[in-house]
């Protein structure tokens, strides 16, 4: 028999080729070593694997876990612990296609953002207001209530989720496919509907499809800027007028039906080793008012400061664009400018939301710790506070979802990287933890939920620090710092679809 005719082998154990590749994801900082990795191409499929998966005895009682795997970006060991026997991995379920039946387009969890970009836009002309990052598995990104550069001008992923299809185990570890409308007449598929719609991935089932509902057609043109400073030009009072006018703009500019509160940036504030702040903004150039939203945008940030712009000179964080001047390109092109991968790195993360532009405090912490007064001595290009703007269409779900920070104007994500050589570890992880606890120090060095400047974190940056009182002095759990309100209902779905607990992982929902 031919290569060519023999049936694929989608079960990967030890020794095969691609088992090392299979075993990890993303985050080069965490690597599995389960009993085998099943690759899975039909809902069907995922179905009879996790069914045979739950079945099964452990061969070693330390690794008892059953994971699935979409794009690979999570950022703990939530899917490639040393606690994992088996990973289902959803990618080969990549398909777009619309669904005369549901009225809706059809997505398989395994799709990445640019699955989505590049097969639903030039067919149909619509978008889903995702991440720029291209390799994010819709699997994990849309659980989370994932947002991108379109969200201040139409919201969440999933504002526009109508229907979700789940492989799910019972209590006699029968396993089921369901879907879940979001008109459910059901009150508990209606709740599992519900809880994909920023409950976060890996909790409930094994999620094989999604149908969205009024998906947004994105500009046709947009306005793409790319700026930077060099740090050596920078005063601390310099340093806090361009986040403060980043802020206040953001603050002051949340109405999506104008041009600037379509408006979206990224604050890229780099550790001084990097040598340069990058800011990185996109605007609706189909808007009249687009170009104009984009030079008052840039005139009340960097008008505010003495510094002078200049161009990127390097990668900050996952973004490296190098334009000499805000340029107009068509929206599918600039996504493609925007999207990395950023992968073959270890890292670690942490989020927060703000309601209001940074305090002076914070942003005294942030300036200390950026190298100019702590860590002046460490030196890691790749280490930043990326301040995302935030809002807008937001803040205006069309229904209700478990997506709850729903009234911040800033969304900020603390990033570290490193090679998986590097042999600093200890040195990077310390930066980011010191940072971001000396940043929300007034509130037990987290950023609280329903606080008066902070609203919690976000499920699709995990942070398993979260859950560690050295690092967590507010006394607010994970839980509520995540989902706030919500969990209570998340737990009842929990232990309606999920009575076993199969799907779990240091920070999943608790039934």
């Amino acid at each position: 028999m031919s290569g060519l005719s023999a049936v694929p082998a989608t079960v990967v154990r030890g020794g095969d080729k691609r088992y090392p590749a299979l075993s990890r994801g993303f985050n080069q900082r965490w690597v599995a070593a389960p009993e085998y990795v099943r690759l899975v191409r039909t809902p069907e499929e995922a179905r009879a694997a996790l069914a045979e998966a739950v079945g099964e005895e452990p061969a070693d009682p330390a690794r008892t876990r059953i994971t699935v795997r979409s794009g690979g970006h999570c950022y703990e060991d939530f899917v490639c612990g040393e606690d994992v026997r088996v990973i289902l991995d959803v990618s080969p379920m990549c398909g777009v296609s619309y669904d005369e039946s549901m009225k809706a387009y059809c997505v398989e969890a395994g799709a990445t953002n640019w699955h989505v970009y590049g097969r639903l836009y030039p067919v149909s002309g619509k978008a889903l207001p995702g991440g720029a990052c291209f390799s994010v598995g819709l699997g994990g990104h849309v659980p989370a209530g994932g947002f991108g550069l379109l969200s201040r001008q139409h919201g969440l992923t999933v504002d526009y989720l109508y229907a979700v299809e789940v492989a799910v185990a019972d209590e006699d570890g029968n396993v089921r496919l369901v879907v879940a409308r979001r008109d459910d007449r059901d009150s508990e598929l209606c709740g599992l509907w519900w809880a994909h719609t920023g409950g976060g991935g890996g909790n409930f089932g094994l999620v094989t499809r999604f149908w969205f509902r009024g998906l947004p057609q994105p500009p046709g043109q947009v306005l793409l800027a790319a700026l930077a400073w060099d740090w050596s030009d920078f005063t601390k009072d310099e340093f806090a007028a361009l986040v403060t006018a980043f802020g206040e703009y953001f603050r002051d500019h949340q109405n999506p039906s104008t041009a600037a509160g379509k408006l979206f940036a990224m604050l890229k504030l780099n550790h001084v080793s990097n040598g340069q702040i990058g800011l990185l903004a996109q605007v609706d150039a189909d808007d009249p008012d687009g170009p104009r939203a984009m030079a008052e945008f840039i005139a009340a940030v960097d008008g505010r400061i003495g510094p002078a712009a200049t161009k990127m000179r390097s990668v900050m964080g996952e973004h490296f664009v190098h334009l000499d001047v805000p340029r107009a390109m068509p929206w599918l092109t600039a996504a493609r400018a925007l999207g990395s991968g950023g992968g073959n790195r270890c890292g670690k993360y942490k989020s927060a939301y703000l309601r209001k532009p940074f305090t002076v405090e914070q942003i005294d912490a942030m300036w200390a710790y950026l190298g100019n007064e702590q860590y002046t001595d460490y030196a890691n290009r790749q280490a930043l506070i990326q301040v995302d703007s935030y809002g807008g269409a937001v803040k205006r779900p069309p229904h209700p979802t478990a997506a709850r920070q729903r009234d911040s104007i800033l969304k900020v994500q603390y990033q570290v990287y490193w090679a998986e050589q590097d042999g600093g570890e200890d040195a990077h992880i310390a930066w980011i933890r010191d940072a971001y606890k000396a940043t929300f120090a007034a509130t037990g060095g987290v950023p609280v939920a329903g606080g008066e400047t902070t609203d919690g974190c976000y499920i699709g940056y995990p942070d398993a620090d979260l859950g560690d009182r050295r690092w967590n002095e507010s006394g607010q759990s994970w839980e509520t710092l995540y989902y706030k309100d919500a969990y209570a209902k998340l737990q009842e779905v929990k232990r309606r679809w999920d009575p076993c607990n199969v799907f779990r992982h240091a920070q999943s929902i608790r039934p």
